[in-house]
């Protein structure tokens, strides 16, 4: 059995040998055994698969022991559509559904762009030749901001729920220390939807607590699912787009020929958002889904009947069998960037929409004010986070300044030396 490193620290080594230990394998998630699923085509096809559930109450044998004692018990215990299955994720999701629809987005777009704007406001202010930490300074608020104002979570709180995010998605905290991070998350949440009843507002918490579903009895959220769907809302909505935001960035400063591809015309941000998302998600792995039938896999082995599905997004993006030989270069003119960053089937994310459009946003902007921006450390000295699930840095020292010797002189010369590697690689 494959254990995987709780601390994160060599994703590609750990994709590597995952890949080349078959489709799917069985691996140690702190204590738990699930299968890890790095093959596209088998995920894709476990990922819509009416046999596999979510719902570890009613699907998983080991649901009652491990939700006691493992680490990451919030990911299969919190009752929202992430762990839902059949009907229920249906109700659970139609009910969150329109405050991600795409008339929704199109009118928080000025709101993203201010936001955005102002955020480089405060970089351009900086000291010329400060080093700055662009993830604590522009990746991090950026989507704390957006989800806060599409939530109504008050200004005031957003940094508190944030420090409580961070500890949902590390995966070195002992079960005592993510027991009393998920108490402390629960808290904050109920004071907050308390304030909410007591004076509603126009806001997606105040619409959820007055939702309704249009069949069965007439009920909206139970309190558990309404604090679970709250959970997963502001969760999903800014740890992951930080991420992206902090991997993109690395990719461009690491790799100067692609962010001359995009200068050049070659490419747009778009592509680079789903190169991104392709070569480097925003989550790695994650818990947990389970089997309903015994499912038969290409190499003869076999999934049983209860046993524990673990999607390895990361894994499945560079797989070669997928995207060729080339799958684990950053590559922003790569033809086919399809990936699973934001899942497949039912459970696709709904916030997919609004994470592009910051990430579009926030990247187009931020090359724009500062074309010189380079990294302050070189990029292997860059720590990953310490998790098995979160796929980003520790912290994205940068420099903002205008290096001598840049602008339009720069950019050709960056410009030729993609050319010579496009050349290079045919």
């Amino acid at each position: 059995m494959y254990v995987l490193d709780p601390t994160g620290s060599d994703r590609h080594a750990e994709d590597r040998a995952l890949r080349a230990r078959g489709p799917a394998t069985r691996v140690d998630v702190l204590g738990v055994t699930a299968w890890s699923v790095s093959d596209p085509r088998l995920l894709k096809r476990l990922l819509t698969s009416p046999q596999v559930s979510k719902d570890g109450r009613a699907h998983w044998p080991d649901y009652a022991e491990t939700v006691a004692t493992w680490p990451l018990a919030l990911w299969i215990g919190v009752n929202n559509m992430f762990t839902a299955y059949g009907a229920d994720h249906r109700r659970l999701r139609r009910m969150v559904a329109p405050a991600f629809a795409a008339r929704r987005v199109r009118e928080l777009r000025p709101a993203v762009e201010a936001i955005v704007a102002g955020l480089l406001d405060g970089l351009a202010a900086r000291p010329a030749g400060e080093v700055v930490d662009l993830r604590e300074e522009l990746a991090y608020p950026l989507p704390i901001a957006v989800i806060g104002r599409l939530l109504g979570v008050p200004e005031d709180q957003r940094e508190g729920f944030r420090a409580l995010v961070d500890g949902v998605f590390s995966t070195t905290l002992s079960a005592e220390e993510a027991a009393a991070n998920t108490a402390a998350l629960w808290e904050a949440l109920e004071r907050l939807i308390a304030a909410k009843r007591a004076a509603p507002g126009d806001d997606t918490i105040s619409l959820l607590i007055a939702a309704r579903d249009d069949e069965g009895d007439g009920g909206g959220f139970t309190g558990d699912e309404l604090l679970g769907t709250l959970v997963l809302m502001i969760s999903a909505g800014y740890e992951t787009t930080v991420n992206v935001i902090d991997q993109a960035v690395t990719a461009l400063l690491s790799e100067p020929g692609q962010l001359a591809h995009v200068r050049a015309g070659r490419a747009g941000w778009e592509d680079v958002v789903e190169e991104t998302l392709r070569c480097e998600p925003a989550v790695k792995h994650l818990p947990l889904r389970f089997a309903l039938a015994d499912i038969p896999l290409p190499d003869g082995q076999v999934i049983a009947r209860g046993e524990a599905i673990l999607a390895s997004y990361g894994t499945a993006g560079g797989h070669p069998d997928w995207h060729g030989p080339t799958a684990g270069r950053f590559d922003v003119t790569r033809p086919d960037k399809e990936h699973l960053a934001f899942g497949h089937g039912v459970h696709f994310c709904l916030g997919a929409p609004l994470a592009r459009l910051e990430l579009v946003t926030v990247l187009r902007d931020l090359f724009t004010r500062f074309p010189d921006l380079e990294l302050a450390v070189p990029v292997e000295e860059l720590v990953p986070l310490p998790s098995l699930i979160s796929n980003g840095h520790r912290s994205l020292p940068v420099r903002l300044r205008r290096a001598a010797g840049s602008g339009a002189g720069a950019v050709a010369g960056a410009v030729a030396q993609a050319d010579a590697e496009e050349h290079h690689g045919q």
